[in-house]
């Protein structure tokens, strides 16, 4: 894992010549070296991308916007507001296509997901880089973590998503508190171990189950997930909790075929994120 962790000592000037390039200043506190590159998947999001844009950090590596074939100006505003982004155009449908899309056209060592609806706010994203220099391979958002919170889910998905976290962490040996979220971050070398292959909302479950099946060490970071500014999700709590289940099963029938090959998966390390 190419990670430094560089404290800034009193006085020391972060943008002097001879760590110009070499490190990347966070805080006043912390600089690091990996290029960090922000994936936000997006269809028809033109309205909510000045929020979305807004909270992004100015010392990210880049922004790869996966455009799902958008017909009110998604690209031209995201072109407007961060004038280097990185457009790639979705040929697929789902956001898990858009997302392995994105992947795809990374360039930086360490990867984040945002969405593209306003809900999350990119200030957290320093949380997630600081967990991963600090050691963890996926830093893993969490609404239910001490410290997290949602102000945009449902009775409904919350029971849902309640009762699917258990199933995972009882049939997988996991630890989480939260299942269905999509503001996450990981080294790009997690992507060679977990092979991402689905196309819709379930992505994110099937994410959290292979890093728990390749024994990656995973951090919860508390996140508060705000309301969808404009338009309305294509999220469907019946339908999409329906193919997470079936992701869940499926996953758990390929961990029983491995077994009975005699190979066992290693088990997760996880650690949960406390608040700062």
């Amino acid at each position: 894992m190419s990670s430094v962790l560089q404290p800034a000592t009193s006085g020391q000037d972060l943008q002097a010549p001879s760590t110009a390039g070499k490190y990347r200043p966070i805080t006043s506190h912390l600089a690091i070296t990996p290029p960090v590159s922000v994936v936000i998947p997006a269809m028809n999001e033109a309205e909510n991308l000045p929020y979305v844009f807004k909270t992004l950090p100015d010392w990210i590596h880049e922004v790869v916007l996966v455009d799902g074939n958008s017909t009110d100006g998604t690209v031209e505003v995201a072109r407007e507001l961060w004038p280097g982004v990185k457009v790639v155009g979705q040929q697929g449908r789902g956001k898990g296509d858009a997302l392995i899309t994105g992947f795809e056209a990374c360039s930086g060592d360490i990867i984040v997901m945002v969405d593209a609806d306003g809900s999350a706010d990119g200030n957290e994203i320093v949380s997630y880089v600081s967990a991963l220099v600090s050691g963890a391979d996926f830093a893993k958002g969490s609404r239910f973590a001490n410290g997290g919170g949602t102000d945009d889910m449902t009775f409904v998905r919350r029971l849902g998503n309640r009762a699917l976290c258990a199933v995972v962490n009882r049939k997988f040996g996991a630890r989480y508190t939260d299942l269905c979220y999509g503001y996450n971050a990981f080294w790009r070398h997690c992507l060679d171990k977990i092979e991402l292959d689905c196309t819709g909302f379930e992505v994110e479950t099937l994410m959290n189950i292979r890093v728990v099946k390749a024994g990656l060490r995973v951090q919860e970071i508390p996140s508060h997930e705000y309301l969808r500014i404009h338009g309305v999700s294509n999220l469907r709590a019946v339908r999409d909790g329906l193919r997470v289940l079936r992701v869940i099963l499926a996953e758990r029938s390929n961990r029983r075929a491995l077994r009975r090959r005699g190979h066992r998966s290693p088990m997760l390390d996880t650690v949960r994120g406390e608040a700062s």
